[in-house]
């Protein structure tokens, strides 16, 4: 059985780890900060057997040279090909290398490529579950740092024809910020009001809205959903000093990306 656990850094980022029962070998991915994972890893009597790492900025991967040191340089580290990260051992692209089996681990590992957020980001499946670090967030999707609206739609996309039971693992705690905004996007979508107001429930408690999954994205994710016509409607209002007569999905998910940025 895989288990799947979150490890709480920063403000808000989860570094998820995967173990696969009995093993006591475990994977974690995008440790931005090595200190809790080493705590996490003596107070549960685990081994650290590898990285998985989605893209390069540092609240990801602050933590892997503490960690390879820690583990006297023996992991496997697995990341992007095309972005600068310093400890990587195994570089990946889905082109390459589309699917991979770890040590330790049963099935196989997929590897998608997902630019948008940055230019070289990728996402893993394993079995259920979807890391998709910072391109898919639970009712939002990551900053336009360095790729183009057209890549981060396209990436949007392809995660959201994975299976609709797949569990979202996404790197940070953006659920209540995310909603907000897509309910002044989107204010008739009943599925969203319900779990906004699960998600609330949840936060008071100080427990994670983490994971979503596939199916809930597609329905209250207004990044997944941008030619629906309430969102289009929206947008046209939001925007009404341009002309909207030509107005297509990209289009319309560019100013939604926008209007999102300065909200």
């Amino acid at each position: 059985m895989l288990t799947i656990t979150a490890i709480k850094a920063f403000n808000d980022n989860y570094i998820w780890v995967l173990q696969q029962q009995p093993h006591t070998q475990v994977y974690v991915v995008d440790p931005g900060d090595a200190s809790v994972v080493i705590d996490y890893l003596e107070a549960n009597k685990l081994t650290l057997a590898g990285i998985l790492l989605t893209h390069h900025h540092n609240d990801h991967t602050g933590g892997v040279a503490e960690l390879q040191a820690y583990s006297q340089n023996r992991l496997s580290v697995y990341g992007p090909d095309n972005e600068k990260i310093e400890g990587i051992t195994h570089p990946l692209h889905a082109t390459a290398q589309p699917r991979f089996i770890l040590d330790y681990m049963s099935g196989e590992l997929q590897v998608l490529d997902v630019p948008g957020h940055t230019a070289g980001h990728i996402a893993y499946v394993i079995a259920d579950a979807l890391f998709c670090g910072d391109t898919l967030f639970s009712g939002g999707c990551g900053r336009l740092f360095e790729g183009t609206p057209a890549q981060m739609l396209n990436s949007l996309q392809q995660l959201a024809q994975l299976p609709a039971d797949t569990r979202v693992y996404c790197a940070h705690e953006y659920t209540l910020s995310n909603l907000k905004f897509a309910l002044a996007v989107n204010p008739n979508n009943r599925a969203l009001q319900d779990y906004n107001e699960r998600a609330i429930a949840l936060r008071r408690q100080e427990k994670a809205t983490i994971p979503s999954t596939i199916a809930l994205e597609r329905a209250i994710n207004p990044f997944l959903r941008a030619s629906d016509t309430e969102i289009v409607d929206s947008i046209k209002q939001h925007f009404s000093d341009l002309n909207h007569a030509n107005l297509d999905e990209l289009g319309g998910f560019t100013l939604l990306r926008q209007w999102k940025d300065n909200f």
